[in-house]
């Protein structure tokens, strides 16, 4: 890596973490199409690679939570418990049974595009109704968390964008999923870094991360993630509802734009 690329990884690291992390999404989902796009990072190697810029980047918000005393509480347990064996999941099958860039950009643009809409439309309607919306049973985010552990394993991106829309679509509000969020994303990817750098050792081609250019893209994301979840706190929750729903129908978007092309 020369340092043209690695400063555009920085600057990019930087710019979307300061963006997502206010809704408890790492910017990974955004980071990846900058990776294959513009930094040339080959598939699958740019999934390990955005799970390492998640484990750098991660604690440079969860240490403005952890300030706060936002990160305890039994919401982030149960996203870890069902995350971590998720990813291990993920990751088996993107290796072998999802190798192509054409399904990959499929099964993210189905998914977040009616995830991001519905997010937006309940958040308007809910701001003209009074009767909040039932949150899940613990025993239905754990569940939910291990699918969007093996989401998070295929698609490099920690299960933080998944994570966030449901469970704030789900009623619960944006102060109590992010931090939660932003935590599972963290152990998730340690956990799917160092899965990828054990089925590199026996597997052939590009599934190792890009180690320089995951650490720079990460050390932008550690500045910007600290930046934006000390600006959560000063944001309007109906403001963070849709933030996260744009950013949602955004990536969802980006992905079916590439995949018609």
């Amino acid at each position: 890596m020369d340092w043209p690329t690695g400063l555009l990884g920085f600057a990019a690291g930087l710019l979307i973490s300061v963006a997502t992390a206010p809704v408890g999404v790492s910017g990974a989902v955004f980071l990846l199409p900058v990776q294959v796009s513009v930094l040339g990072v080959p598939s699958p190697a740019v999934t390990p690679t955005n799970l390492l810029y998640n484990v750098v980047a991660g604690p440079g918000a969860l240490l403005r939570h952890h300030r706060a005393g936002t990160l305890r509480g039994p919401l982030t347990r149960l996203l870890v418990l069902g995350t971590v064996p998720g990813v291990v999941v993920g990751a088996v099958i993107r290796v072998f049974a999802v190798p192509g860039p054409s399904v990959f950009r499929l099964l993210i643009a189905v998914l977040l595009l009616p995830l991001g809409g519905w997010l937006c439309l309940r958040t308007l309607r809910r701001a003209s109704r009074t009767a909040p919306a039932r949150e899940p049973s613990p025993r239905a985010v754990t569940r939910l968390a291990m699918a969007v552990g093996v989401a998070g394993g295929i698609y490099g991106i920690g299960g933080g964008s998944l994570l966030g829309p449901v469970l704030v679509g789900r009623g619960m509000p944006v102060a109590k999923v992010a931090p939660a969020a932003l935590a599972a994303t963290f152990v998730t990817s340690v956990v799917g870094a160092g899965t990828y750098a054990l089925l590199s050792l026996s597997v052939t081609g590009d599934i190792a991360p890009y180690w320089s250019l995951g650490l720079a893209c990460g050390l932008g994301g550690l500045c910007g993630g600290y930046l934006g979840a000390r600006l959560q706190p000063r944001l309007p929750e109906t403001a963070l509802r849709l933030l996260l729903g744009v950013l949602a129908l955004g990536v969802g978007g980006l992905y079916a734009v590439q995949l018609l092309r």
